[in-house]
């Protein structure tokens, strides 16, 4: 049984709470002090004394996994599925590490996306100058010239990017449960082009310029003694900062901050900006959307903007736990309408599949998805 640095520090306090606990009423003064000591203890803060470096591995073969031939992730050596506990009592260190896994599983998708799928990525904004941020999202060969059918798949929020639907999917089940890939294939043998949105890629991440200490000047008209002292106290304020810092973030992760993308900086941007730049110019005469849970949201927010449009091109919709509220986004009742017409929402429910779901909302039907 290991023991954490922080449970030592710890435990004559709580040791001494017990003995105090024991006494009579003559203890309860110090029975509060401790009490108060004990709450301004920041336990998550202390538990960082004693993780491990947060430096991963930035490959599948470093974290020692592979996807086998059923698209299962799985340790190479052992075969097992992946676990998240690697270490015990350290919660934010395996949260490190799972998210520094869901990094390299979303790069693995994107080599999916373009070299099984075929698709292409591309670039935007799509006059995006040399220096500033830029997102993307893929198509396939024919998207904007398939005269046909086109095919749109936009995901929920959170962490998945272009190609995925969950990341916990991914890595607990396996690819066909987790991405976009099995909508894809179908699609393309169908005869659809294909368009894949990436509404969460919504900014880069740089780290945060240090903000220079200024100096005390030396032409200052303050008398020396008084400029001393100054230095003296500014010494002292940097030496308790830099204690804070360091008890604060002890492995000194980068401080960074978000540069958004142009017309792009949220997934309702995304989605029209995808629209009006690639669906709306596209030749094909039906447009279909797939879309899962704040995709959905995305999707509505493009039809109150570009109602008319939408209507002219898009022929249906499939919704997935989708969250969108026709309240709150104030759909008018045209919108309502053709989302009655030609749009379906399949929820989780323990009913047969298809069976409809009843709905507190005015807008599409709601229909079971069996899970």
């Amino acid at each position: 049984m290991s023991v954490s640095l922080s449970s030592l520090i710890l435990l004559p306090i709580w040791i001494s709470m017990a003995q105090i606990q024991q006494g009579g009423p003559d203890e309860k003064e110090k029975t509060t002090a401790l009490k108060d000591l004990l709450s301004r203890i920041d336990l998550d803060e202390l538990m960082k004394k004693d993780e491990p470096p947060l430096d991963f591995p930035d490959t599948l073969e470093g974290f020692e996994y592979a996807f086998n031939e059923k698209g299962q992730l799985r340790h190479i050596k052992t075969g097992e599925p992946f676990v998240f506990n690697y270490r015990e009592d350290l919660h934010r260190w395996n949260q490190k590490r799972y998210e520094a896994l869901g990094e390299i599983i979303t790069k693995y998708v994107y080599e999916l996306l373009e070299k099984d799928c075929n698709l292409k990525k591309i670039s935007i904004p799509v006059d995006a100058t040399e220096s500033e941020p830029k997102s993307f999202i893929f198509m396939s060969e024919d998207a904007l010239t398939n005269p046909q059918k086109l095919m749109v798949l936009i995901h929920g929020s959170g962490v998945v990017r272009a190609g995925q639907w969950a990341r916990r999917l991914i890595i607990n089940e396996d690819l066909d449960s987790g991405t976009q890939i099995p909508f894809i294939k179908r699609a393309m043998d169908e005869g659809y082009g294909v368009i894949v949105l990436n509404p969460n890629e919504n900014y880069i991440e740089v780290e945060k310029p240090k903000i220079p200490v200024q100096s005390s000047s030396d032409s200052s008209d303050e008398p020396a003694e008084k400029r001393e002292r100054k230095d003296k106290v500014s010494k002292e304020t940097k030496k308790r900062r830099d204690f804070y810092e360091k008890y604060r973030n002890p492995q000194r992760e980068k401080e960074m901050m978000q540069l958004y993308i142009r017309e792009n900086g949220s997934p309702e941007e995304h989605a029209v900006y995808v629209w009006d730049h690639f669906i709306a110019q596209s030749a094909a005469e039906k447009v279909f959307f797939v879309a899962h849970s704040y995709g959905g949201l995305a999707f509505v927010e493009l039809m109150i903007q570009r109602e008319a449009d939408v209507k002219s091109k898009v022929t249906a919709v499939a919704l997935t736990d989708s969250v969108h509220n026709v309240w709150h986004q104030e759909a008018g009742k045209t919108v309502r309408e053709w989302m009655r017409e030609n749009c379906c929402n399949w929820v989780s429910s323990s009913e047969p599949l298809d069976t409809s779901v009843e709905s507190m909302l005015p807008d599409c039907p709601r229909v079971s998805a069996a899970f």
